[in-house]
């Protein structure tokens, strides 16, 4: 009964007493019931938490401000149960911040419209409640967090900081206010910008420092600084540039490792391999004074939360020496030292660090839960790393225990399996050629008849591996026969074996196309035959028993199994058409079963229904792409049917909707201008996933989409572009949609312009208005993920412009329409500068303004001789012809014999 009553019954007024309590005109009986609605959702009673949850739903749609306002009095009321409170707390951060960026940044912008006093006072009850709190670790710390990243990137808040450090380092401030408020810092540092706070780091690592430290006698409050220093880390930039300072700041750590109280030292060892990870270039003196000896009696420990982390500063450490081996070779390529020179700390503990891992390898249980980290697992992954970053150098210290493969206990023949296909990516192919001649035939009897499973599945998994990355010695071995044969078994095996077996089905297809391909040379677009073909028939029709076999959805083993199917397809010689024709049809009938089975029983979408729907979609996208046009023509009209049907139900996933789209863009490029009859019914669905803005990856595939209609319909495309265009440049607009679209959109205004031509001139200005927008963008060159995708934008912007250069010069002389173009070339010229001047740039940007230039030097001729004469230019050129990719390359000597054209007139 008390959650059928309206929460908001009550006069909307609310102030600050003298004490800091926020008193509330609120009927005793709402207050009671607010309070029993918090119990209830934590309940175990589903009906009443669905009833607290509609209550609360209810409440915050009525008036959320003083909803904040009186769960905050719940959850600072020490009086209250600690469920209420902890209820209460998790409700508040719910409304203040998501993990969702674009919820996120909606419940920021609302914070901000509250009421001063409200908010006030809401900040005073969580700052109350730090240290009263019976849970842990603090729930108001994460409150205090929440409304910070609001609050302090606009200097609001400015005493917040302080009070929280003056809390932590006040002598004989009380144990638990000391940890809630260091917890509260280090949730603090770890989701805001560090600059927003770049004056007051000093201030928050000396607090962190401060409770780290071995004379603080509350083990609860060094765990909490140790996990707030993680999270401070990236703040530390200045103070490890000044040695008196990091000389205390590792000092303090490397003493926390050296503790009985585990959870502490795990903190601290997570922080050295973070600091790895950053401060990699003063790591020299620590490594040799104490690092090296910590990480490695990590390594040997019995705990396995310590174990781990020892492993995890040498995965670190490989991690950070495989990134610095290939920034110098590509400095060495400029002519240039590199910024930070490696140590080869990994390479001078290869002798101590490998053995312990292969110890670790041995350390197992037959039916260890997979989804459970532990240092078996941690270790294999730590010598796949070593491996890439030592290469050669390991062999040595594991052929020896790899070799011995017959040991009576289970546990060391599967990590003599294991510890050779951890290595197999990283030497030399023929370091490791004779050893693994040797080792596969044993791998495969393994396979075939070991008593352990946990054997099989490594054997299987090993031999995957060896087909991808050594995959001469594979074809070569007289054994291939039986190892198709093991394989082809293993499909029948536990679940575990036969994913397995199909991905190295995948592997050993791609290896035996690959090599059958270098044999017939430029002479053929694809092979006669190859290694696979009298067996391919079999391992098709093996497979696709396995996608239907009743335990498929146990260790994605249908998903490894169509996968498989899906490379077998795109890795089929001629001589095995006949098979992938088979496969069409019956992937096409699998996928029409399913449609209608759902149709006819009115069900909804679940995750395993449309899990399979993408898999057949994808599978059958496959196979198209493998058909001769005619072939494909035939079976359109049915294959077109059924993705129509797919993108007809409202209930569809986005991941569902997207591989539709991606497979009609696969139809409509095999059946070329034969497509056209099927744009009618296509259309609604293409423009709703245009404007489909908030499943953006959806919105990304209706995309690509309008680039295939272009190449495929041409001139035609005027008849759909002025729509088209429209969308395109709403979607731009949007500030909602992911920015991961905006590139491929760029480069759609391009694709149309050279489909259309000079026609495009009508969309002319409004496009370059956009272009030069974007390419104003700049980005912190600092944060890596924003710059890829600055390169990726640019990149949009230099497609759009080749395209639009290309379409506006047309095929007909009498028709060429570049004069349109003309006013603008002082913008696109200073763009591909301005990209020639860019040390962060990628190699496909270096090509694609490359291509440029040689579309502006081949339309406008001698007439651009005096504006494309800069230095920046024909630097950019030149690192193009040194490019290792050919396509760079390739397009870079195009366009240095275009200048060298009009450079002649």
């Amino acid at each position: 009964p008390f959650l059928s009553r309206p929460f908001l019954s009550y006069s909307p007024v609310c102030q600050v007493s003298k004490t800091g309590y926020i008193s509330m005109q609120l009927t005793a009986m709402n207050a009671v019931e607010l309070n029993k609605v918090l119990e209830a959702t934590v309940s175990v009673d589903i009906v009443a938490l669905q009833a607290a949850q509609k209550y609360l739903e209810s409440a915050a749609a009525s008036n959320l401000e003083l909803l904040l306002v009186e769960l905050s009095n719940l959850l600072s009321n020490a009086g209250q149960s600690e469920n209420v409170r902890k209820a209460a707390a998790i409700q508040l951060k719910n409304y203040l911040t998501s993990k969702d960026e674009t919820v996120k940044l909606q419940y920021q912008q609302r914070w901000l419209t509250f009421d001063g006093n409200n908010k006030l006072g809401i900040k005073t009850n969580i700052l109350r409640t730090l240290g009263t709190e019976s849970s842990h670790p603090s729930n108001a710390a994460q409150c205090v967090a929440a409304i910070s990243q609001i609050e302090l990137p606009l200097n609001q808040w400015p005493d917040l900081i302080q009070i929280l450090v003056t809390n932590c380092t006040t002598p004989n401030a009380p144990d638990p206010l000391k940890e809630a408020c260091i917890e509260a810092l280090g949730y603090i540092v770890e989701d805001i910008e560090p600059t927003v706070l770049v004056h007051q780091s000093n201030l928050i690592l000396t607090a962190i420092i401060n409770t780290m430290r071995k004379e603080e006698p509350n083990e609860r409050v060094r765990i909490a600084g140790a996990q707030a220093l993680f999270n401070a880390l990236e703040f530390c930039k200045d103070q490890f540039d000044r040695p008196e300072e990091r000389n205390y700041i590792m000092r303090v750590i490397c003493e926390s490792t050296q503790t009985n109280i585990s959870k502490l030292s795990v903190a601290s060892l997570q922080c050295l391999s973070k600091i790895m990870s950053l401060y990699y270039k003063h790591m020299e003196n620590y490594m040799s004074q104490a690092l090296f000896a910590i990480t490695l009696s990590a390594l040997e420990s019995k705990e396995d939360e310590v174990a781990l982390q020892g492993i995890e500063f040498w995965s670190t450490t490989c991690e950070e020496e495989t990134d610095l081996a290939i920034e110098a070779q590509e400095a060495a390529e400029l002519g240039e030292p590199p910024d930070i020179v490696s140590k080869h700390y990994m390479l001078g503990a290869l002798q101590y660090v490998v053995p312990q891992l292969l110890k670790c390898l041995t350390v197992q249980e037959e039916y260890d839960d997979e989804d459970d980290w532990n240092p078996n697992k941690a270790a294999g992954v730590c010598l796949m790393l070593i491996a890439q970053c030592c290469m050669d150098n390991v062999v040595p210290h594991v052929i020896p225990f790899a070799e011995h493969i017959a040991h009576q206990d289970w546990r060391f023949r599967d990590a003599a399996v294991m510890s050779f296909g951890c290595i197999v990516d990283g030497p030399d192919p023929k370091v490791l050629n004779q050893h693994t001649w040797n080792l596969i035939p044993h791998l495969i009897n393994m396979l075939k008849t070991d008593v352990s499973l946990a054997v099989r599945d490594t054997c299987a998994w090993t031999l995957g591996r060896i087909c991808e990355r050594l995959p001469q010695t594979i074809l070569q071995h007289p054994s291939v026969n039986d190892l198709v044969a093991a394989l082809l078994m293993s499909l029948e095996n536990d679940p575990r074996v036969a994913t397995n077996a199909c991905w190295a089905f995948s592997s050993l297809a791609e290896s035996a196309y690959e090599a059958a391909e270098n044999l017939a040379g430029d002479n053929e677009e694809e092979p006669q035959t190859y290694i696979l073909s009298s067996f391919y028939p079999t391992i098709i029709q093996k497979l696709l028993l396995t996608t239907a076999r009743p335990d498929a959805s146990q260790n994605n083993l249908r998903s490894a199994a169509y996968e498989a199917i899906m490379e077998l397809l795109k890795s089929s010689p001629r001589d095995c058409y006949a098979i992938v024709q088979e496969t069409t049809v019956t992937i096409i009938a699998r996928l029409e079963e399913l449609l209608h089975h759902k149709q006819a029983n009115n069900e909804k979408t679940g995750g395993n229904f449309n899990d399979l729907q993408s898999l057949l979609c994808a599978t059958l996208q496959c196979v198209i792409k493998k058909m001769q046009q005619g072939d494909a023509i035939q079976i359109s009209d049915t294959v077109m049917s059924a993705f129509l049907m797919m993108m007809s139900s409202n209930e569809q996933s986005s991941e569902v909707q997207e591989d539709a789209l991606m497979a009609v863009g696969t139809v409509m490029e095999v059946t070329d201008k034969h497509f056209a009859k099927y744009m009618d019914s296509f259309w609604p669905y293409l423009m709703a996933s245009l404007q489909n803005h908030a499943e953006y990856s959806v919105c990304a595939a209706a995309v690509g989409i309008v680039g295939d209609m272009c190449r495929t319909f041409g001139a035609e495309m005027a008849n759909f572009s002025d729509k088209l265009m429209d969308c395109l440049v709403a979607a731009l607009s949007n500030q909602g949609l992911h920015q991961s679209v905006k590139p491929s959109i760029l480069s759609t205004f391009g694709d149309i312009a050279m489909a259309i031509g000079p026609v495009y001139t009508k969309y002319l200005q409004v496009v370059i208005h956009i272009l030069k927008q974007a390419s104003e963008a700049t980005v912190d060159k600092n944060d890596y993920e924003m710059l890829d995708y600055f390169n990726e934008l640019r990149e949009g912007i230099l497609e759009a412009y080749s395209g639009i250069v290309q379409g506006l010069k047309g095929e007909d002389t009498a028709n060429n329409q570049l004069e349109q173009l003309r006013p603008y070339l002082q913008i696109i010229l200073q763009l591909i500068i301005s990209v020639s001047e860019d040390r962060d740039k990628t190699d496909s940007l270096t090509c694609c303004a490359c291509g440029l230039i040689g579309d502006i030097v081949t339309g406008y001729g001698s007439s651009v001789k005096n504006l494309v004469q800069f230095d920046s230019i024909a630097d950019l050129l030149s690192q193009g012809r040194r490019s290792r990719i050919s396509k760079t390359k390739s397009m870079a000597h195009w366009a240095s014999k275009e200048m060298k054209k009009i450079n002649a007139l």
